[in-house]
């Protein structure tokens, strides 16, 4: 990873799940595109939320399609093993119930949780559940926070809605964009 005040553009992987708030996958991509080089994933589930007609024309959406397809014959490169080795930083931007359960538990069944099944910890992984409130207090996803934290994973929690007690939604695209690079930027260069 670059040193702080490097003109080195970083390299951010963004990743949205199936969720309401994946319809705002394309403005926090642009709000991230002001400062790094972006490269999108979405799950399956996630498509059915995205508007790929405003999504920037210089981001190509990823999926589980382009991982198992893009292989042919051995030596050829492996999707989710580049993505590790070309991001600095992992932002999943809604994270689903079901996908953080994958995540807590290694599972590796689409591009996403191959992505964060061969992440290397050292960089930086950030999640950004979004789900209702029962959901967010049940003690299964209480445990699945606990196993990220073990991972180092940085876990970035919902915003209870005061409007609708039975939702949690997900910072403005660009409270997550700031946060996430002022985090990078107040990085030690060798964490």
């Amino acid at each position: 990873m670059t040193s702080p005040g490097s003109s080195h553009r970083r390299h951010i992987l963004l990743v949205a799940c199936g969720n309401e708030y994946a319809s705002k996958f394309d403005t926090l991509t642009l709000c991230f595109l002001d400062w790094a080089e972006v490269k999108a994933v979405a799950t399956d589930n996630a498509l059915q939320f995205l508007d790929k007609s405003t999504f920037p024309s210089s981001v190509d959406i990823l999926t589980t399609e382009d991982d198992w397809f893009q292989w042919v014959m051995l030596g050829d490169d492996i999707l989710h093993l580049e993505l590790c080795k070309w991001a600095d930083a992992v932002v999943i931007a809604p994270s689903s119930a079901n996908t953080l359960g994958k995540i807590a538990k290694g599972l590796c069944d689409n591009l996403l949780t191959s992505v964060v099944r061969a992440w290397d910890y050292n960089k930086p992984l950030f999640v950004l559940p979004s789900m209702s409130i029962s959901q967010w207090n049940n003690g299964f996803t209480q445990s699945h926070l606990d196993t990220l934290q073990r991972l180092r994973v940085k876990v970035i929690p919902p915003i209870h809605d005061l409007t609708d007690c039975t939702s949690a939604a997900l910072n403005e695209p660009s409270a997550i964009s700031d946060f996430v690079k002022n985090f990078l930027e107040n990085q030690a260069p060798d964490a």
